[in-house]
């Protein structure tokens, strides 16, 4: 079973954002999420990632099988490389598997505190902890921030050849074009009406 998502509204600080959103994504598969700055993308994963409720509708997926990523890089700067990914692989019972360290430029970097990194250098190694945690339901908000055109390729290419090309799925916020061949939803015909599932004034009675 892939992300089956049926009649949703979203909200942010009780304002109704986004209202009447249903679609699929199959395992195997990517949805490209699109639309101006501010009009619910963020709030929409967290919702789908059930890390908020949503006002209306359902969302589906497999229990225990979602991961959420936002722009904060989640890393212990205290910590090398390779006990940062050791940390998260702990945390979720799995193992690094060493085609993680290439796939995201690691390599030479094993031995590097993470406080020491470059901001490109600590974005790559946020993500990698993808690789280590072994959720096939990925809910990605920006995840090429701080990344160079390299960077950025390197990561579609972990995304297509190793997430999806094993069955996971992903729902992905970005501004720009990944490389990967997958649908995209724009969200701007499902902006909320201002008065949708009641409105923020519902919050202060």
């Amino acid at each position: 079973m892939g992300l089956i998502v049926s009649d949703v509204t979203v909200a942010r600080s009780g304002a109704p954002l986004l209202a009447g959103l249903s679609f699929t994504v199959a395992e195997g598969t990517a949805l490209v999420l699109r639309g101006p700055n501010g009009i619910g993308k963020t709030t929409l994963l967290r919702t789908l990632a059930g890390l908020q409720p949503p006002v209306a509708g359902t969302v589906t997926f497999p229990d225990d099988s979602a991961a959420y990523a936002s722009h904060a890089d989640g890393i212990k700067a205290q910590l090398t490389v390779v006990e940062n990914l050791r940390f998260w692989a702990e945390v979720h019972g799995s193992t690094v598997p060493d085609t993680v360290y290439q796939a995201f430029e690691l390599t030479d970097l094993k031995d590097r505190l993470a406080g020491t990194l470059s901001a490109g250098q600590k974005r790559r190694l946020g993500l990698a902890r993808l690789g280590v945690i072994g959720r096939k339901v990925l809910f990605l908000d920006e995840p090429t921030v701080s990344l160079d055109a390299f960077s950025v390729k390197g990561f579609a290419r972990w995304l297509r050849e190793e997430h999806l090309a094993r069955g996971g799925l992903a729902v992905i916020a970005t501004h720009i074009d990944l490389g990967l061949e997958a649908p995209e939803l724009e969200l701007s015909p499902f902006r909320a009406a201002p008065d949708a599932a009641g409105g923020s004034d519902e919050a202060f009675l």
